[in-house]
């Protein structure tokens, strides 16, 4: 039988052809659009369940974005904007402030502090979108600012169940609801519907995205109502994993990137945040540990410093929590406490670790216990309020380093195994009595073949191989697959080499090149080839930011926006459900230019998608690869 499509679904589908492209990122799992351009004032009417969101302000503060100059024609009550609002002294709506600070962890707070930031988007960080249209065709795009002008009159957002208390750690993945909806009638009335704050956050963050600056600079308009979007995650796990060992990272670069996070709707940061080459991590009850295992007394995180990355990232849906690699990976304790570690600064470091300066702990050492029980005293009730996991490491450890231990000698895995049970039960059990879910690194269950209790999720980095065994044995997995996830690859090697080996390494690539660009990031699909009920237990992906050659100069544009590429694979999965088929890079590359631009305006240096040629061809057809 041929397929005959009617006269009308021909003209729906030209209509959609003629339509604006509309760039929300993630897509959502169901969307609809009109072609209307409706304008947005400062003074919108906003309401969370029923009772109007104030910020205070003042008319002198410089944080308000309330504009007030004489040419601000939509800052003021602009052309059609009269007596569209009530202005009664109990109803009016106060002008808002720009990054508003939530005072507690409370659905209210929280929600009108996303209220502030999502407009604070739109009408101080948001961006003229001529770059995304045909040259000189920005006018045909952008609406007439005195033919017509129709107003957005009001948000109302209803939050369907209350939040538990456990909610604002946020929970383990998949405990809280992140779906939200979101709908724009003709005449201007928004509703944003959600289960919880962290979807009622996602809803707020599509909103922006659906607003453009007009070149006047002094008007902000969708072009797209009416608007009906329903939405939620694939994947309840979808971060970014960012070593801040290798190299420090201040504060402020972790906060830019939990926002760029935030504008990608992913939602857990793990943070390496100790390793053999350095320890920026205080520790109240052992200060020396932080005094002589950082690089310098300037690159440490204070108890006050992971009280405000953890609390900045709840306030925008993202879990931060945190890995402190054990048993190897843990060299940089010997500057504070030798008597624990071996094999640190080994050479040469490749018989002992796979990068200097090596460095384990000694596995049948009761001082080892002894320190780890300190530290899990001091730690780890200062990030249970806003965590519900905790990293344990595991990766890569060394059977010689052992060899080199005074209470063991040896590197037969027979010998080893039984005492890295131990140690791994007793370091989980501790989390456990925090109220923490332990993670681990593959190696642990596969190459050592530790039992491992069933709340434990297994991070795997070595491919889809491993996934699948992991998932087939009925482990929960975190995927970070290095041959697609891991951001810092294919930049060059970070060692040095000697002239004698120039020409056998030459060109000096990295271990795991080639460099994974964002087109190869969002092909990758962490499910592939498992089963149904292997698929379940894939909680979802972390791309990989190691940081040997990466600092906080070049952070920002290793990460973004290949991180929201995965972002999406994560949030809407590789297949489209209005097509059945694989998303394509010709319908992603569009919608990622134009959530860089927006990256870009909130102050996250994101690199190119591509070309200017290329984004001002909305279709994408004018950077395809010709197949002859």
């Amino acid at each position: 039988m041929v397929f005959m499509p009617s006269p009308r679904l021909l003209a729906v589908s030209l209509l959609a052809l003629l339509e604006p492209v509309s760039a929300i990122w993630p897509a959502p799992q169901s969307f609809t659009k009109g072609n209307s351009s409706l304008y947005l004032h400062q003074k919108i009417n906003v309401t969370y369940n029923g009772e109007p969101v104030r910020l205070p302000t003042s008319s002198s503060s410089s944080s308000s974005f309330f504009l007030s100059s004489p040419n601000n024609m939509c800052g003021s009550d602009g052309p059609g904007y009269e007596g569209l609002f009530t202005k009664t002294p109990a109803q009016q709506q106060l002008v808002y402030k720009e990054d508003y600070p939530a005072s507690s962890l409370s659905s209210k707070e929280i929600v009108q502090a996303g209220v502030s930031r999502a407009l604070g988007s739109i009408f101080s960080r948001n961006f003229v979108p001529w770059m995304l249209q045909p040259r000189g065709k920005l006018s045909e795009f952008e609406p007439d600012l005195y033919e017509g002008q129709k107003w957005i009159k009001s948000l109302e957002i209803v939050q369907t169940a209350k939040d538990a208390k456990t909610t604002f750690k946020p929970a383990l993945a998949g405990e809280v609801s992140e779906a939200y909806s979101l709908t724009l009638s003709a005449e201007g009335d928004v509703k944003l519907t959600a289960d919880s704050y962290i979807g009622v956050l996602h809803g707020l963050e599509t909103f922006t995205q659906l607003f453009y600056q007009h070149s006047t600079g002094t008007s902000w308009y969708t072009p797209y109502a009416p608007v009906e979007i329903k939405d939620k995650p694939k994947y309840p796990h979808r971060g970014i994993l960012l070593d801040v060992a290798r190299t420090f990272m201040p504060v402020k670069n972790i906060l830019r990137t939990i926002d760029g996070m935030a504008t990608s709707k992913l939602n857990r940061l793990h943070i390496h945040v100790t390793d053999s080459q350095s320890w920026p991590l205080q520790i109240i009850s052992m200060p020396e540990v932080a005094e002589k295992g950082a690089y310098h007394p300037s690159q440490t995180y204070s108890p006050a410093d992971i009280d405000v990355i953890q609390k900045y990232g709840a306030l925008r849906g993202v879990q931060v929590y945190f890995e402190i690699d054990m048993p190897g990976h843990i060299g940089s304790l010997s500057l504070s406490h030798p008597d624990i570690i071996v094999a640190y600064d080994q050479w040469p470091y490749q018989w002992y670790c796979v990068e200097p300066p090596c460095g384990a702990f000694k596995l049948n050492d009761t001082k080892v216990d002894d320190f780890l029980e300190k530290l899990w005293d001091d730690l780890l009730p200062r990030v249970t309020p806003y965590s519900a996991y905790f990293h344990t490491g595991g990766d890569e450890l060394n059977r010689n380093d052992s060899m080199l231990d005074e209470g063991i000698k040896s590197n037969d895995t027979e010998v080893l195994r039984p005492l890295l049970q131990k140690f791994v039960d007793k370091q989980h059990e501790r989390i456990r009595k925090q109220g923490l879910t332990p993670l681990t690194w593959e190696e642990i269950p596969i190459e050592w073949n530790v039992n491992l209790g069933r709340d434990v999720v297994v991070q795997t980095w070595l491919g889809q191989a491993s996934v699948k065994n992991l998932t087939s044995r009925g482990h929960k997995v975190i995927d970070s697959n290095y041959n697609f996830w891991y951001l810092d690859c294919g930049r060059g090697q970070w060692l040095n080499f000697d002239n004698a080996d120039y020409t056998a390494l030459s060109p000096f690539l990295d271990w795991c090149n080639p460099y994974k660009g964002w087109r190869h990031v969002y092909s990758h699909d962490p499910a592939a080839n498992l089963t149904e009920e292997e698929a379940k237990l894939v909680l979802g992906g972390e791309v990989a930011v190691w940081a040997e050659s990466i600092d906080p100069i070049t952070l920002d544009t290793i990460i973004w926006p290949r991180a929201s590429a995965a972002g999406e694979v994560l949030w809407s999965g590789r297949i489209d459900p209005a097509t059945g088929q694989n998303r394509t890079q010709l319908d992603a590359a569009p919608r990622l230019s134009e959530l860089r631009e927006r990256l870009v305006a909130r102050g996250v240096q994101s690199s190119s998608v591509y070309m200017t040629w290329c984004t001002q061809d909305p279709t994408g057809k004018s950077c395809e690869y010709p197949m002859v």
